[in-house]
């Protein structure tokens, strides 16, 4: 019998059985809030007794609510197959080889709707059979190296990476590609930018806002996007390649020290911070906006420097913040404090003491900006001055999140306080810029009649 209604229970496990209705019954279901057609789907084994999940003919879900449920008809029955099929991924002479590495999300993957678990496709026989026109791209190896949600990525798994890039780098491959979940992929990108210096080949970390069972999944097209550009391309640099517009037009490709996640469902939601993107990627070509780049090179050197501290903190600061949350990390050993500050790079007087029993203990401490655009100006108010008698550096317009992984990049390697500034000082990858171009800071305000007539002329 619980193999007729996966995961259901309580109510809406007697609501079916009422109906006889099945787990994968196409059923029309008639409610206060109008009738419904589709697939009745498994429910996760956490979820509430209250709905029943519907697939309806766009292939959306839809959760039904039992108490507005007045009749259900089971017209049909088909359980579904949702294992990906599998196809000899062709070998074409001529094409670039790319290696794709795994480390988890939802890049052509299925969705287990018992546990609500994604898996993913990942042989080249599975991408082959979701995505087959990665065949026409390139030539295609791939390597799981990890597999788990972009939260549990850190520094472990960024030097793994980094060896594993610098292996593939020298057995000549001419492009790679790594599978990422997207909530942390920002971090990973810039852990690779310092880890891996002077590639000669392009390195694309990729993921989808929305796993391939739903209509409007990107992840097909990421992943073409990005097979693209590490095969063919010309930027021999580790970038982020997700969609530009909300459109399935075309994607960009981001900088991975000036990159950051802007949106949590958009599936444009990676954003160029401070500066422009790199370059427009569509399944045909990759268009250039930038001409300072690196470009591809024919020789298989490349520079791997797979160090990370893991004593490195980072600290958000809030009014009325009291020392306490700072003595954490002092009672805690930390090497090394990205501070998150207001305005120009501010915190509150209270934290002075704190700030000073830090730096007796040698901690290493950087002020970035909440505002996330723009740079830090610390010696504008008497405030930031004094910090910077306390001896915190403020570090430009570097993101706080490519501060935290460049500073535990840098204690990695060195604890002198002069090598730790002048490396944290000292731009790799424009992670610290001179200026901010004239457009790299738009925002697209709804409401003003300017950006509502563009809207209306082109799209969002």
């Amino acid at each position: 019998m619980d193999e007729l209604f996966q995961g259901y229970k309580g109510q809406a496990l007697e609501l079916l059985k009422k109906y006889n209705v099945r787990v994968w019954g196409q059923a029309t279901a008639d409610t206060r809030r109008g009738t419904f057609t589709g697939t009745i789907l498994p429910r996760s084994e956490n979820d509430d007794d209250k709905h029943i999940v519907m697939k309806i003919p766009t292939g959306y879900n839809i959760g039904l609510d039992v108490a507005t449920i007045t009749g259900m008809v089971e017209t049909g029955y088909k359980k579904a197959n949702y294992a990906i099929p599998q196809k000899q991924f062709p070998t074409t002479e001529g094409l670039p080889h790319v290696k794709l590495f795994g480390t988890g999300g939802t890049i052509a993957s299925r969705l287990d709707y018992r546990t609500g678990a994604v898996i993913p496709a990942f042989s080249p026989g599975e991408l082959y059979g979701a995505v087959p026109e990665l065949a026409d791209i390139c030539n295609l190896d791939t390597e799981k190296v990890f597999a788990v949600f972009s939260e549990n990525m850190g520094p472990k798994q960024y030097m793994a990476l980094a060896r594993a890039i610098g292996q593939e780098i020298e057995n000549g491959i001419d492009g790679i590609v790594i599978g990422h979940g997207t909530d942390t992929l920002h971090h990973t990108a810039a852990a690779l930018t310092f880890m891996v210096q002077n590639s000669p080949v392009p390195i694309v970390l990729v993921g989808s806002q929305r796993s391939s069972d739903r209509p409007s999944s990107d992840a097909a097209l990421n992943l073409m996007h990005a097979m693209r550009t590490a095969g063919h391309g010309d930027i021999a640099e580790v970038m982020v390649c997700m969609f530009g517009p909300t459109s399935d037009e075309y994607g960009l490709l981001h900088q991975g020290t000036r990159v950051r996640k802007m949106h949590s469902s958009y599936r444009s939601t990676f954003r160029t911070i401070g500066d422009t993107p790199l370059a427009r990627v569509n399944r045909k070509e990759v268009i250039p906006i930038k001409k300072d780049y690196n470009h591809r090179r024919s020789d298989k050197k490349v520079t791997i420097l797979p160090y990370f501290s893991d004593k490195v903190g980072m600290l958000y600061y809030w009014p009325g913040m009291q020392p306490e949350t700072l003595d954490f990390f002092i009672e805690h050993d930390y090497k090394g404090l990205i501070i998150v500050g207001t305005g120009l790079g501010h915190v509150n007087k209270e934290l002075y003491p704190a700030i000073r029993r830090a730096q007796e203990k040698g901690m290493h401490i950087f002020m970035t900006l909440q505002t996330i655009w723009g740079y830090v100006h610390m010696f504008v108010y008497d405030t930031g001055r004094d910090l910077m008698a306390m001896g915190i550096v403020p570090l430009g317009n570097m993101l706080p999140e490519v501060a935290w992984v460049k500073l535990g990049w840098v204690l990695g390697q060195t604890d002198d306080p002069v090598k730790v500034k002048e490396m944290m000082l000292h731009p790799i990858a424009h992670e610290i810029t001179p200026r901010e171009p004239y457009n790299g800071y738009l925002v697209l305000q709804g409401g003003v009649p300017e950006v509502e007539e563009f809207i209306q002329r082109v799209h969002k």
